[in-house]
């Protein structure tokens, strides 16, 4: 069973992101974030709302780029 409350590091660990970064999307607005005294916590929902907005990558082929 995982913990509902990721920490800063946890979340960044898990998603694969630097801290400065998890931050950005925190002043962003894109990312929720809430404190427990000192601790910034990401509760796991928050953290899969974020991972499942992220756009999406599109790539162009090979013979569609050079056309």
């Amino acid at each position: 069973m995982h913990p509902p409350a990721l920490t800063l590091k946890d979340f960044c660990d898990a998603y694969r992101v630097c801290r400065e970064t998890a931050y950005q999307q925190i002043r962003a607005g894109r990312l929720r974030a809430v404190k427990l005294g000192r601790k910034t916590l990401i509760l796991r929902a928050d953290a899969e709302v974020w991972a499942a907005s992220l756009p999406e990558l599109r790539t162009v082929g090979r013979e569609q780029a050079s056309a």
